[in-house]
C-alpha cells in the first residue's frame, strides 16, 4: 500500500466516510512531512519515514494518550529530529505521550517528567532539572582537538577528580562530576601544560547521562547491551 492508501484504509475502518478518510489522510501526510511520498509504497520508505507513517496511523482519530516505545532507535540524526518534531506537535495538540527511550538526550529534549528505570525498578522521577539537581554536583565538560588526545585528557581528569569520566561518541568530548571548583580551575592549566589542545572547557549542570551514572553506578549504554534492557521512561 502507498502512504495515502494505508491511512485512508485505517480511517475507513475507524468510521470515516470516503471523503473524510481522504481528507484526514492528506492532513496527516502534510503534518508529518510525507506529502511528497504519499503515492509511494510504504515498503520503499526510509526508516524515518516509516516511523512517521506509523505514528500518523496511530492518530487517525486523535487520542488523549499515546504510547511510543523507542520510536527513534536506529534512526539517523535527521530522521530522529523529524520524529522529535512529531512528538512535540502531538503534545501541542493536547495528546499525552508516554515514551520509552534509551537516549537520555531525547528524554532531556522532550520530557515534562522523567522516570528512570534500572533493573525493572523506578529509581528516580521528576523533571529534568530536578533530576540534575538531585545529583548534587556540577558537571565538567571538556572537548579536545584530536581523538588521540582524549585518552590522555581522560586519565588526567580521573586522577584530578577521583571520579569516572564519560567519553562521548564523537571521541573528543569528555564529561565528569566536579564537586570542587578549585580543582576544575587548575585542571585547564594542567591540560594545557601537558600539550593537550582543549577547544571547550565548561562547568555546568550534569547531563542526564551523568545523572543516570550517579544513580545506578553504570552508564545508560550498558543497559542497551543487556537482554532485559531497562530504560528511562518519558511522560509528556
Amino acid at each position: 500500500l502507498t502512504g495515502t492508501e494505508n491511512l485512508v484504509m485505517l480511517a475507513r475502518l475507524l468510521g470515516f466516510d470516503k471523503q473524510g478518510a481522504r481528507e484526514r489522510s492528506a492532513e496527516l501526510l502534510e503534518a508529518f512531512g510525507l506529502s511528497d511520498a504519499a503515492d509511494r509504497q510504504i515498503k520503499n520508505y526510509s526508516g524515518g519515514m516509516r516511523r512517521r507513517i506509523d505514528i500518523a496511523a496511530s492518530i487517525v482519530v486523535a487520542p488523549d494518550l499515546i504510547f511510543l516505545d523507542e520510536p527513534t532507535t536506529g534512526l539517523d540524526p535527521r530522521s530522529r529530529n523529524q520524529v522529535w518534531n512529531v512528538v512535540r506537535a502531538l503534545v501541542a495538540d493536547g495528546t499525552t505521550v508516554l515514551l520509552t527511550t534509551q537516549y537520555l538526550d531525547e528524554a532531556d529534549q522532550l520530557a515534562d517528567r522523567i522516570a528512570v528505570i534500572d533493573h525493572g525498578k523506578v529509581i528516580a522521577e521528576g523533571t529534568s532539572s530536578e533530576l540534575k539537581a538531585s545529583v548534587g554536583a556540577g558537571a565538567l565538560h571538556v572537548r579536545v582537538a584530536e581523538p588521540e588526545q582524549a585518552e590522555q585528557a581522560e586519565q588526567m581528569l580521573v586522577a584530578a577528580l577521583g571520579d569516572e569520566v564519560s567519553r562521548e561518541s564523537d571521541g573528543i568530548s569528555l564529561s565528569a562530576r566536579a564537586d570542587d571548583p578549585s580543582l576544575v580551575a587548575s585542571l585547564l592549566t594542567q591540560l594545557n601544560d601537558s600539550g593537550v589542545e582543549v577547544t571547550e572547557f565548561s562547568l555546568g549542570q550534569p547531563s542526564l547521562d551523568e545523572v543516570f551514572l550517579a544513580l545506578t553506578g553504570h552508564p545508560a549504554e550498558d543497559d542497551a547491551e543487556r537482554s532485559d534492557q531497562p530504560e528511562p521512561e518519558v511522560a509528556r
